[in-house]
């Protein structure tokens, strides 16, 4: 899949001789990233052989799965199981534990949905047995839709819970014991405030993408949970990377598990093709929509650093007729799915999103994710990038890089051992800028702030004058501003007064007959 522009090897001079004038701007702040300084040569190392080479023909018949999952498996198109899935399931099926380390997008979900769903076949049902922990509420709502479609030909069904969303729902979940619930740590600590969602009878714990809920802060939450639930039976920890603190947690939790590729590097997908385009920070809106407009793009995930950012470049997307909505954590759950729903269906074309979406979130088909800023955490590249190029198939991965991004760049190439190709893109003048900031500075928005306080001061200052002046009386001009209103003589008569012929006063209305003394009554 090839983006228009023309590839630059990394270890030659750049740029070309033959370089336009804005392609020369750029060389002139970006000589070590454009010539593939400040990473070691000792990354450049071989091609590895595919993995796919090395996996023995097996399918997923050889696994000894119930015929109602086989069904389900084979309703979904999948026929030759992924390496993780190949060494995760096994272990799975016999009730050990797991802790894996695997690449986005490299079929996590099926590699313990599968396990799962054929431990809790022939069971009796109407109690939750199976507990999945998801950092986002997108990452939850997948991975029920997995459940869910591997399971269809079987009584068994999951459920989500998390928040933004009414708890009505999901306490009937609870109550019904659905047997598979996949939750976010936050709302699940709210139901265990009721008797209701006592998870007595829970024989298997889940934790996905542990290391992003590391990062989002949720260790502390996930102890908390801990704490409501019985000693499960199995645990599994599935991540595409393993800090410290989750290789610490993984101990405390897991009893002799089975560990696959925990010593592995993160690296993208082997079907992510990368490159970087060097362009000034006010020039990237103009270099997306040169892109888009180039048609080499059908649909593209692209991420900003901020959500201020995303709603900003959408709206520049917008504008210029390219169909696309937005995902971020200020939009509600409601916003959020009818976003992705339209992102999946085709009705956007192009979907602005910041790093909620970069975990989990499977999208058929995407044929680019953009990372319109750099992330300045070698993981979320590798877990953006693994948006696109799942379950094997191919996609590419491109990253705008300014002046002062070129230190995050390098940490990355550190991170994938690998120094990334650099593209420019013919007749592109990165002088053309942008008139969208995205960005306001820091010192201007509290200028704003300020005068808007101001403001506020001048018109409660202004009420509180009005409200202190006499009301004038009826049938008389309004006093102009800033003018006192003259005392009134004791001896003027009114203004009905002033209109009665003659100029008599008006007469004093009748005294009030006195109330009359009750008669006594008579008797006969």
């Amino acid at each position: 899949m090839e983006t228009r522009g023309r590839r630059i090897d990394p270890g030659a001079t750049w740029p070309p001789t033959a370089a336009s004038p804005a392609q020369s701007s750029v060389s002139e702040f970006l000589p070590d990233l454009q010539k593939g300084r400040g990473v070691s040569l000792l990354f450049e190392q071989p091609p590895a052989p595919s993995e796919s080479a090395t996996i023995h023909t097996m399918s997923f018949s050889s696994f000894d799965l119930h015929p109602s999952l086989q069904r389900g498996v084979a309703d979904l198109g999948f026929t030759v199981p992924t390496p993780i899935q190949r060494d995760g399931i096994p272990p799975g099926l016999e009730g050990r534990d797991v802790l894996a380390c695997a690449m986005t997008g490299s079929g996590k979900t099926a590699t313990f949905a599968l396990p799962i769903l054929q431990r809790l076949l022939g069971k009796k049902r109407g109690v939750t047995r199976a507990l999945v922990l998801a950092p986002t509420r997108e990452l939850a709502a997948q991975i029920v839709e997995h459940f869910n479609d591997l399971a269809r030909h079987t009584p068994l069904r999951a459920a989500a819970v998390y928040g933004g969303v009414a708890m009505g729902p999901q306490e009937r979940a609870f109550r019904q014991g659905t047997d598979v619930i996949v939750a976010c740590p936050g709302r699940l600590l709210d139901h265990f405030q009721y008797s209701y969602a006592r998870l007595t009878d829970l024989e298997i714990l889940v934790l996905d993408e542990a290391d992003r809920m590391l990062d989002m802060g949720f260790l502390p939450d996930i102890r908390r949970v801990l704490k409501h639930l019985p000693p499960p039976a199995q645990t599994l920890f599935f991540s595409a990377t393993l800090p410290p603190p989750i290789r610490e947690l993984s101990r405390q939790m897991l009893r002799t598990p089975a560990q696959l590729n925990i010593e592995r590097p993160s690296a993208p997908a082997t079907g992510v093709e990368q490159a970087v385009y060097a362009v000034r920070q006010d020039a990237k809106s103009a270099l997306l929509l040169e892109l888009l407009q180039g048609n080499a793009i059908e649909s593209a995930i692209v991420f900003t650093r901020t959500k201020h950012r995303a709603n900003r470049l959408a709206q520049f997307l917008e504008r210029h007729g390219v169909a696309c909505d937005k995902v971020h954590g200020n939009r509600s759950q409601s916003q959020r799915t009818q976003a992705l729903a339209g992102f999946k269906s085709g009705r956007f074309r192009v979907l602005v999103a910041t790093d909620i979406a970069a975990r989990g979130i499977d999208v058929e088909g995407l044929s680019h994710v953009v990372n319109f800023d750099v992330p300045n955490v070698p993981d979320d590249y590798i877990h953006r990038v693994g948006r696109t190029a799942r379950a094997g198939a191919s996609g590419e991965a491109i990253t705008f890089v300014s002046p002062e991004e070129t230190g995050d760049l390098r940490a990355i190439e550190r991170a994938v051992a690998k120094v990334l190709p650099r593209r420019v893109l013919e007749g592109f003048d990165e002088r053309a800028r942008s008139t969208e900031r995205l960005e306001i500075p820091l010192a201007e928005r509290l200028a704003a702030m300020r005068a808007q306080r101001s403001q506020g001061r001048e018109r409660a200052r202004a009420k509180a004058e009005r409200t202190a002046q006499p009301a004038p009386a009826r049938g008389t001009a309004r006093p102009e501003a800033g003018t006192r209103t003259p005392a009134r003589p004791a001896a003027a008569t009114s203004s009905h007064e002033a209109r009665r012929p003659g100029g008599g006063a008006r007469p004093a209305p009748p005294a009030r007959a006195a109330a009359q003394q009750p008669r006594p009554r008579r008797f006969r």
